[in-house]
């Protein structure tokens, strides 16, 4: 089938979707709405990719009138039936909803009002979840499966939707609502933690909540429940620090902020960045960071050793990457005979942090210090001789993220998480690619997969090697079979044998300093010389300026999974 997919980005949704489809056989095209100024011109180039059927999977702009009239043109939309607005995921996290859903529906005049083609409904987590995080979890997994349908009952030419009005509402109380609007989301510092944490998290990751810390107007972001300590200070008054985050008072408790963004209209530069860039006072003390902020942890299980990487919507800055750093120094100490590294249900990394690069008063100088600081982490991976290890890739990766998880010696996968495997932001990249990519899916694979730029999802990983296992989509059971799969490798014949051929490999290779040098003196044209526009690329995308075209690559794609080698 001809699948256009119009969408409003190339997300992580819509790059799941692009994998399955095209996987599936499907001739799938991508467009972005933003790219084009008016809907003559979306119109005209939808016309001329002539498909079958239009899918939405991320779609905020309208879609012209003379579009969905041609065209079956499907709208997958992240709330149950009967709900319509831009702000559906906002109201039900903040609302404390307990079950929510995504719907798939044709495209009419009104937003979200036209008949349905399939809808799915999922539990939403007892305690306050962050927008981003459900939307990657849940409601992507809810849409993928609301797409599939969908497939199938277009091959259907008896099928037809059925209107909205004539289908039962599975959550009653639903509607047609406006966005939601900055007053609708203040807090005041003296409310309940649990309260302030559910409404940053409905924001999470955009916009954001609008509030007043230390007589500084800002957006908070990644925030969590911490327990008060000492004695009572006054509402909103920040009382500790601990990685990247700050605790600040409420009225019953304290609530940890990880990431702050000062607004253009009150003087700032409106790049978000970790909060003690902002609330840096050395005077604030440490404490201890509540489990859902901390950027590391580690458990032993018997033989085998887990270090769980926390990164913020997939960035890690020099700060950062110390401290990861440090943890997994100390990991690769202990007696165990492997180390899992792994991340959160909701990120895996994405290697540098351009926010924080472009914050910086010499973004250049802070870039470098970034790309040495993510490569101290791939080199202490591959260089380890004591342990077998082992990455998980729990989520999405991209450019540095995926080769910091190829760094170890045996890569595995979660069910649903899209890699992109290459740099497309005016890098060469480092990260030790040159060498582990080419060691895992051979030279000529790992030179296609860095020049198409084009996102591969585990199924297709893990035909081409990039990845040595895929275990189940859902959380619970994703960890009871990393325990499992880590647990077989130490066993005594397959761990020896495992580990003889490592140091095998060694032997025969170049160090990992050989290969990061040669990356490093490409970096240094990009990053000092701007040898490929790497200034003009970080600004827009820390910035959020919208494409200026949609990516060839994905306009008028034709390569194949079966090109590979």
């Amino acid at each position: 089938m001809k699948i256009l997919l119009l969408v409003s980005a190339f997300n992580g949704l819509t790059q799941r979707a692009w994998c399955a489809l095209r996987q599936a056989g499907h001739d799938v095209t991508v467009e972005l709405a933003p790219v084009y100024e008016t809907p003559e011109e979306l119109t005209a180039k939808v016309y001329a990719s002539a498909p079958e059927i239009i899918l939405c999977p991320f779609l905020k702009h309208k879609v012209p009138e003379d579009v969905w009239r041609k065209w079956p043109t499907i709208i997958i939309h992240p709330g149950p039936i009967g709900d319509r607005g831009p702000s559906s995921l906002d109201y039900a996290i903040m609302e404390g909803n307990r079950q929510w859903g995504v719907t798939a529906l044709s495209a009419v005049d009104e937003m979200d009002a036209g008949p349905v083609w399939a809808s799915r409904i999922f539990p939403m987590p007892s305690e306050p979840i962050a927008k981003a995080t459900l939307y990657n979890s849940a409601v992507a997994d809810a849409a993928m499966s609301c797409i599939e349908e969908v497939i199938e009952k277009a091959a259907d030419p008896q099928f037809a939707p059925i209107p909205q009005e004539e289908m039962p509402q599975p959550v009653p109380h639903v509607g047609t609502r406006p966005l939601i609007r900055r007053a609708e989301r203040v807090f005041d510092w003296e409310n309940s933690a649990v309260e302030i944490v559910r409404r940053i998290r409905a924001a999470d990751s955009s916009p954001g909540v609008r509030t007043s810390i230390d007589g500084q107007t800002v957006h908070v972001y990644d925030a969590a429940v911490g327990e008060r300590r000492g004695r009572r200070v006054p509402p909103g008054t920040i009382v500790g620090r601990g990685d990247d985050a700050i605790a600040v008072a409420t009225g019953d408790n304290l609530v940890w902020i990880g990431a702050v963004r000062r607004p253009t209209d009150c003087g700032g530069d409106g790049i978000k960045l970790p909060a003690t860039m902002i609330f840096n006072d050395p005077s604030i003390p440490e404490l201890p960071v509540p489990e859902g902020l901390r950027q590391t942890s580690y458990v032993r299980e018997g033989d085998v050793g887990f270090l769980t990487i926390r990164t913020y919507n997939g960035a890690m800055s020099t700060a950062q990457c110390a401290r990861i750093a440090s943890s997994l120094k100390e990991a690769l100490n202990q007696d165990t005979k492997a180390l899992v590294v792994t991340g959160t249900p909701a990120f895996f990394s994405n290697g540098v942090h351009l926010n924080v690069i472009e914050a910086a008063e010499d973004p250049s100088a802070e870039a470098w210090d970034n790309i040495h600081a993510i490569n101290e982490l791939c080199s202490a991976l591959v260089s380890c001789t004591d342990q077998l290890t082992i990455s998980a890739f729990s989520a999405n990766a991209g450019a540095g993220g995926v080769m910091f998880g190829l760094s170890a010696d045996v890569v595995l996968a979660r069910d649903g998480v899209v890699l992109n495997p290459y740099y497309d932001i005016g890098l060469y990249g480092s990260e030790l690619h040159t060498f582990t990519l080419p060691r895992r899916v051979s030279p000529p694979t790992a030179t296609k997969l860095l020049t198409e730029k084009l996102p591969v999802n585990t199924d297709q990983a893990a035909t081409i090697g990039l990845v040595d296992a895929v275990g189940p989509r859902e959380w619970n059971e994703f960890r009871e079979w990393l325990s499992r799969m880590a647990n077989a490798y130490v066993s005594p014949q397959r761990y020896d044998e495992t580990m003889a051929t490592k140091l095998q490999v060694m032997d025969n290779t170049r160090p990992a300093s050989y290969y990061e040098a040669h990356e490093l003196s490409e970096m240094a044209k990009d990053i000092f010389d701007n040898r490929s526009g790497f200034d003009a690329s970080r600004a827009d995308f820390v910035y959020k300026r919208p494409a200026r075209q949609t990516p060839p690559q994905i306009a008028q794609h034709r390569w194949r999974l079966s090109g590979l080698s």
